[in-house]
């Protein structure tokens, strides 16, 4: 099979995002015991023109020091899985999405994420306060690769940041599992995000 080609380093990324957080209790992770407990943020970003690859994704991520470690992650691009995990380590995995959207400025969003036999999780996010001016942000992800070497990537970019109300339902037979019951702490939306992800050279 021919491995999908991707754009090099840095990714100029564009879209809408959703960004719950969350508080893990020890041991809600059946399938990995050893999941850490405490705040996860769990994002639904629809990436779109002018990014270099268009394609939708769910991950999930918590602070690591100053950093961010992406702990789990599905994309529908088999180019961006191959770019994520080559040029940043990151896990991506391949997921199937369906993104639906009404009302003004699409403030109402429903969204599907499944695998190949099943519905993992189903998410309905509205919209609830007013959308602020476009402002600036960065942070850096932090990831382990298999050898043990590590691999730190800037992320800058600017948003309209506004507040959102998210229900989360979490199917005990998918990788989500662990957020079953879960309801989020506070949800967040960045309208229209530009984005930078990573520099020249990786």
């Amino acid at each position: 099979m021919t491995r999908p080609s991707y754009p090099p380093s840095p990714w100029s990324l564009h879209g809408q995002l959703w960004l719950s957080l969350f508080r893990v209790r020890p041991g809600a992770d059946p399938q990995h015991p050893d999941r850490p407990a405490g705040l996860y943020g769990v994002a639904l970003v629809s990436y779109e023109d002018p990014s270099p690859l268009v394609y939708r994704e769910l991950l999930c991520a918590r602070p690591v020091g100053a950093q961010v470690g992406i702990t789990d992650i599905w994309v529908d691009s088999p180019a961006s899985r191959a770019g994520g995990r080559d040029l940043w380590a990151i896990p991506k995995e391949l997921a199937t999405f369906r993104r639906t959207t009404r009302g003004r400025g699409d403030r109402h969003a429903s969204w599907e994420v499944a695998g190949e036999d099943s519905t993992w999780a189903t998410v309905e996010v509205t919209d609830t306060g007013p959308r602020a001016p476009r402002l600036p942000f960065g942070f850096r992800t932090r990831q382990v690769r298999e050898d043990g070497s590590v691999v730190v990537t800037p992320v800058r970019g600017t948003a309209r940041l506004g507040r959102s109300r998210a229900r989360w339902t979490a199917y005990d037979e998918g990788p989500l599992a662990w957020l079953a019951g879960e309801q989020p702490l506070v949800t967040l939306r960045a309208t229209d995000f530009a984005m930078e992800f990573g520099r020249s050279g990786g």
